[in-house]
Order: C-alpha cells, then sequence, then structure tokens
C-alpha cells in the first residue's frame, strides 16, 4: 500500500450527516488550519456488527480498503481494538484507560508489537467534567461544546485533536511535535474516529 496520503502531521476529519451510516471524511488539513484540503480517506463505521468494524477506504468508492479497526472481542472491559492491514496485519492497537476515563477520557496507543507509543487524554478536566453533566440534560447531545485531547509521547504533547464550537462533528488532528514519526498516522487517524465513533461524551 502507497503510505504516501498518509505522510502530513495535520488532517481534518468531517462526520458526513447520513441518516444510514456512521461516515468520515478525512482530509488534510488546509492552510487556514481549520479546514480540510486534500482528501486521503473515506470510512465507514459498520453497522449492527457484533464487534465495533470501522474501514478505511480511499475515496468514497470504497474500492480500494486502506486500513481498518475492530474491537478486540465482544465484550472486552479494556476496550481494546486492533488497527490492521486489510489482510490483518496489526499496525497497532488503541485502548481506552476504564478507571481514568470515568472522570477524563484516557486512550492508550501501541505500536505493533502492543508496546505502548502515546497517550491521548482530554485537555481539560472542566471540560470532560462539563461533557459528562450534560449527558442528563434533555437533548443534551446538541448542545456544542468544545472537545480537546492532548496527545503525547513519553509525557510530552506532539499533537492535539480539537472540534472546534459548532453543530457540526468536525475536527482538526496534529501531530507536529512527533518529528521521528513515533506515531503511525494511520493509527493516529483511527484514534481521531474512535474518539468519536466509539464513545459517548
Amino acid at each position: 500500500m502507497n503510505n504516501d496520503r498518509f505522510a502530513h502531521d495535520s488532517f481534518f476529519i468531517d462526520q458526513l450527516i447520513k441518516p444510514i451510516a456512521n461516515l468520515y471524511r478525512i482530509s488534510t488539513l488546509g492552510a487556514d488550519r481549520a479546514s480540510a484540503g486534500e482528501p486521503v480517506a473515506f470510512v465507514r463505521q459498520k453497522k449492527l456488527s457484533l464487534r465495533e468494524d470501522i474501514r478505511f477506504f480511499a475515496d468514497e468508492t470504497e474500492s480500494e480498503e486502506l486500513f481498518r479497526m475492530k474491537a478486540r472481542q465482544v465484550f472486552d472491559v479494556r476496550g481494546r481494538y486492533d488497527v490492521t492491514t486489510p489482510e490483518g496485519e496489526r499496525i497497532g492497537v488503541l485502548e481506552k484507560v476504564l478507571g481514568v476515563s470515568f472522570l477524563r477520557s484516557t486512550w492508550k496507543v501501541h505500536d505493533a508489537n502492543e508496546q505502548q507509543v502515546a497517550l491521548a487524554q482530554e485537555k481539560s478536566i472542566h471540560v470532560a467534567l462539563l461533557r459528562r453533566l450534560i449527558d442528563f440534560v434533555p437533548y443534551g447531545e446538541f448542545v456544542p461544546i468544545l472537545f480537546q485531547f492532548t496527545i503525547l509521547i513519553d509525557g510530552r504533547a506532539i499533537g492535539e485533536l480539537r472540534r472546534p464550537m459548532g453543530v457540526r462533528d468536525r475536527y482538526t488532528l496534529t501531530l507536529g511535535g512527533d518529528a521521528d514519526r513515533r506515531l503511525d498516522r494511520r493509527v493516529g487517524i483511527a484514534l481521531a474516529v474512535a474518539l468519536d465513533a466509539l464513545q459517548s461524551r
């Protein structure tokens, strides 16, 4: 597979409004740092699947699969998701840290050998608590709030995932602090989609 499409440090994730499926378009980040540039992948979350199954394709025709993300088990307390090639070769693992995540959503990011590479955590504990409180408000899911995760490697912030205020689910993913590219950009993109598709507030 040609990975040139992922040879970037900044991406724009746009959830597409479709009634029958959970779809996303992944693009490079535009020059204004707030909009989509060139598209690099199209994402479909399979519905009615016993295990979460999210596929990443080259474009909307879905004729060329690039990679996928799938829950390791139907019921997995640790919330682990393998990121693999279409042939099943593992390129990374995402794991939700349940205890900490009750107050502040936290995910571990592992490499192909299941060694931790990075940690993604909500930037503000106050916003994290606010997001949870809004769940108890009628129609709270329609209340637009800031959504921001810091991505750390060895305790150092190397990037972030940010959802600006607005009705649409749109995110910017920046990984510019990872000059050595320790975090596979495909796994970083899978993390960005997981933070929207695989967890509630």
